[in-house]
């Protein structure tokens, strides 16, 4: 079994429905064009509360994909 080596990425992602729905989005854009991605931690969650169009949800990820030989 040889050593890995994995690289961390910090992104957000947004939603207008849930928290869950703000991760789904960036991982899934995410996996997009990072191959190998492998983990996520969620740093920080934030909202904004729109006077006329409701609640929007942020989510900061930590993303850990594993770099190719």
């Amino acid at each position: 079994m040889s050593d890995r080596v994995y690289k961390l990425s910090e992104i957000v992602g947004t939603s207008t429905e849930s928290i869950e729905k703000a991760i789904e989005a960036a991982l899934d854009r995410a996996s997009d064009s990072i191959r190998n991605l492998r983990w996520f931690e969620v740093v920080t969650t934030r909202g904004y509360v729109h006077p006329e169009r409701g609640l929007y949800y942020q989510v900061t990820l930590k993303i850990g994909f594993q770099l190719e030989d």
